[in-house]
């Protein structure tokens, strides 16, 4: 192996666990659970993505052998972070804030959270009628 290619892999690894610290330490740091969310969630598409394509790097420079594994577990993490964590963002907003709490939209339409279906929802409480919503 080349030592371009280890420089590189080293390098990859290294800045992995910068981003899993750095999310590690926002998510003890920050002071609020919606400030908390982005750490964790930087640190796994970012910092897992870094590790594994420095793995996906070493068998193909080390091994001769190409390895989709890591190629689509990274493209799966890049893609599910985010939903999760707005998932998550969109339940402790159900949980903890009332629809009136909210800033309006800067349409001055209501939020589709809390908008048409979201009276069936266990976690959700719709003031007055139906709005439009954005």
């Amino acid at each position: 192996m080349s030592i371009l290619g280890e420089i590189l892999i080293a390098a990859l690894l290294v800045s992995g666990g910068v981003f899993g610290l750095v999310g590690a330490w926002g998510l003890v740091r920050l002071p609020d659970m919606m400030t908390r969310l982005h750490g964790p969630t930087k640190a796994a598409t970012l910092g897992v993505g870094s590790v594994l394509i420095a793995s996906m790097l070493h068998f193909w420079l080390h091994h001769g052998v190409l390895s989709w594994h890591e190629l689509l577990i990274t493209i799966f993490v890049l893609i599910t972070s985010p939903i999760t964590g707005l998932f998550i963002a969109k339940a402790h907003m159900h949980l903890s804030w009332q629809q009136g709490e909210l800033p309006r939209p800067p349409s001055g339409v209501e939020w589709c959270t809390y908008g048409r279906g979201a009276e069936n929802s266990p976690i959700v409480t719709v003031d007055g009628p139906e709005k439009p919503c954005e």
